[in-house]
């Protein structure tokens, strides 16, 4: 590794596999206040072919381009593989500007990490994709990727299942809300839980939409005495709770 080499601006290449996008407006804002003792290191990557691609700093990188400056000082790395590189890409960003959770899972795909890997394995199954909510696709980026973390790819799998039983594929059905709360269900009591059983009393309590509207009404007049996106899954949760004790002896039910 070389460290403080100062490098040509045009040498420094981008690859998307191991990088967020590249956001033009924040580049210009830091070109509009920059201070080029105070740009630090820019971490590259020197690949077995001589190209420099940037693992960390492509924003301050442009800034400085923007801003009229020719070299940047840089942290090199050699002899590292493209996952390598996403990895180094996570490990520098986690301990500064924390990327979009859509392009911290991109780059996360890239290096193998089991998290992404394992999440993106059980979406490809449901044939659903990350980033957008649509009738195929959902955008709860950091809920979809907290189920996981939390309680595994199995219970994001059971998840997914019992929403789409429950509502059939239309974009409300992968709100992301409803899908934290019932992944937090799954995750905490799933061993006790059937779940084709689940998704009927789900539906019973009306469909995608009406559920929705419930957890926002519900968490914005304090129901569950809390505000936030996290007091909304816990909301979710626990409307999932009542569902599915609903018509249950006392003995039987599951305490919220």
């Amino acid at each position: 590794m070389d460290y403080g080499k100062e490098v040509a601006i045009s040498d420094l290449k981008i690859d998307p596999q191991a990088q967020r996008t590249l956001n033009e407006g924040r580049a210009q804002r830091i070109a509009d206040n920059i201070v080029p003792e105070a740009v630090g290191l820019i971490i590259v990557s020197q690949r077995d072919n001589g190209e420099m691609y940037i693992v960390d700093g492509q924003h301050r990188c442009r800034a400085c381009q923007l801003a009229g400056m020719r070299t940047v000082k840089t942290e090199i790395h050699y002899g590292l593989t493209l996952d390598q590189e996403a990895i180094l890409f996570l490990i520098k960003n986690r301990e500064s500007h924390k990327p979009r959770p859509i392009d911290e899972y991109h780059v996360g795909l890239t290096g193998g990490v089991s998290l992404f890997v394992d999440t993106d394995r059980v979406l490809k199954k449901h044939q659903l994709s990350l980033g957008s909510t649509s009738t195929n696709g959902v955008g709860a980026v950091s809920g979809v990727l907290r189920i996981t973390e939390r309680f595994g790819a199995t219970v994001l799998d059971r998840t997914l299942w019992v929403a789409e039983e429950a509502f059939g594929r239309s974009p409300e059905t992968w709100d992301g809300m409803f899908l934290g709360g019932l992944g937090q269900f799954l995750g905490r009591w799933g061993n006790i839980i059937d779940d084709k059983e689940l998704a009927r009393k789900i539906l019973a309590m009306g469909v995608a939409s009406k559920w929705r509207a419930e957890i926002l009404s519900q968490s914005s007049r304090g129901g569950f005495n809390n505000s936030g996106t996290g007091s909304r899954v816990t909301t979710a949760y626990r409307l999932v709770i009542r569902a599915w004790n609903k018509g249950r002896r006392a003995a039987n039910q599951i305490a919220e």
